[in-house]
């Protein structure tokens, strides 16, 4: 299955990688403010799709662009939780930060977990119980004791006054206590930046299962922690998540347990 998620992958980015070489004829539709899908979120998409049904045709799909097909509740169902191109902000922008992310859930558990970055040609996989990968070589979370230390990432979805006031307050807090945090626009990246190290810790709100499916294996397989904020393991119903190395998701979930 792994391998048949990875050729799906990249005939997505192969989909991806030619419109950025004219991003003047990209459509661009705002679904909401600052929530924007392209054309090529949707042809990748379906380029996944076709690839995936092919192989697997009673499998489920829940889809950023296109929804659910199949039972997706139906926890004897295999799912796959698609985002063709998370970043796509900076994809039409040419800001070289975005991906492909396709997880799998089985009875409920994600079992796979892939995010590929297409302009790095980084692709980051992991199989729940066999270790996380990044090009094949296994990869760790970073051993960071202090979040004095760390450096971390954040993101935000753009909606109430409220909300912001909320995350810009959770900012404040990380970066004094950080040696700072980022901010690059994919969830799906940062997650996996976390895994391999990149990244000490990531955390933010209002997500949806396919930002943080594949990334949330790749963090916990590679030895770290993904949760809520307030510690729990219910991320993937909420959409609020802290992913981070077992010592600072402790310290992060201290610091920001308030906001859950």
């Amino acid at each position: 299955m792994l391998n048949t998620a990875v050729k799906a992958a990249r005939r997505a980015a192969a989909v991806i990688n030619r419109a950025s070489f004219d991003l003047d004829r990209v459509s661009v539709t705002e679904k909401q403010h600052n929530d924007f899908v392209t054309d090529v979120d949707q042809a990748a998409e379906q380029a996944i799709i076709e690839v995936l049904q092919k192989a697997y045709p009673s499998h489920a799909f829940l889809c950023e662009e296109s929804g659910t097909t199949g039972n997706v509740n139906d926890e004897s169902e295999f799912v796959w939780i698609i985002d063709p191109l998370d970043g796509t902000t900076n994809f039409i922008h040419g800001f070289p930060q975005y991906a492909v992310s396709i997880a799998l859930q089985q009875r409920g558990v994600i079992t796979l977990g892939l995010v590929y970055d297409p302009v790095a040609n980084d692709l980051f996989t992991a199989e729940k119980g066999a270790g996380a990968y990044l090009n094949e070589k296994r990869i760790r979370v970073r051993k960071q004791d202090r979040i004095a230390g760390a450096l971390l990432a954040t993101g935000y979805k753009n909606g109430s006054p409220k909300a912001l006031d909320e995350y810009l307050k959770m900012y404040a807090i990380t970066a004094e206590r950080s040696h700072g945090v980022r901010r690059a626009g994919s969830a799906a990246l940062d997650l996996a930046y976390v895994a391999c190290g990149r990244l000490d810790g990531y955390y933010e709100k209002g997500l949806q299962p396919w930002d943080i499916a594949a990334g949330s294996l790749l963090v916990t397989e590679a030895g770290g922690i993904a949760g809520e904020f307030n510690g729990e393991s219910d991320h993937m119903t909420s959409g609020n998540i802290i992913a981070a190395g077992p010592k600072v998701f402790g310290q992060l979930v201290g610091l920001l347990t308030e906001f859950a």
